[in-house]
């Protein structure tokens, strides 16, 4: 692993994807530039598990249930976070993305390369949503309940996540 640059910031419910209006998206850039390959082990050891690979959806979706951390094992994307207004975000190899659970997410390009490493806190097992004004008061309700991990997926005892994760 290396020193990343580490950026945080915060998404507005925009009235169809809830975001986290406690908690801030943090961004970890090439953390990983030396062994995207070893993203997945340190997120197990970590307590972030229940991991995956792929790409991301090119839809918005969310977890209302889950916190989600995606590190970028290859290649590199555009994703649109917190809904058709929020924010645009470049990915590359090695960057990693800490979404707080309510965050909404799309891809909107990608390398035909592009592979994410997921995982949750305990290996909780994640819902799907989408822009659904039916489910919103429930999914709301589930994102006020989730606990904040106690480690971070990428330093585990210390890191950013323990920093600006406070409820």
């Amino acid at each position: 692993m290396v020193a990343a640059n580490e950026r945080s910031f915060f998404l507005k419910d925009d009235g169809q994807i809830p975001n986290n209006p406690d908690l801030p998206v943090i961004i970890y850039e090439g953390v990983f530039n030396d062994n995207p390959n070893g993203i997945e082990e340190t997120f197990n050891r970590n307590k972030w598990t229940g991991s995956w690979s792929g790409g991301v959806f090119d839809y918005h979706h969310y977890h209302s249930n889950a916190h989600e951390v995606l590190g970028v094992k290859s290649g590199n994307a555009t994703v649109l976070l917190g809904g058709d207004a929020g924010e645009r975000v470049e990915l590359r190899a090695g960057d990693v993305i800490l979404l707080p659970a309510g965050t909404g997410h799309k891809l909107i390009k990608g390398s035909e390369d592009f592979e994410v490493v997921g995982a949750y806190p305990e290996g909780t097992s994640p819902n799907m949503r989408e822009k659904d004004p039916a489910g919103r008061a429930q999914s709301l309700q589930e994102i006020r309940n989730i606990l904040v991990p106690e480690t971070d997926p990428v330093y585990g005892d210390s890191g950013p996540l323990l920093r600006k994760w406070m409820k």
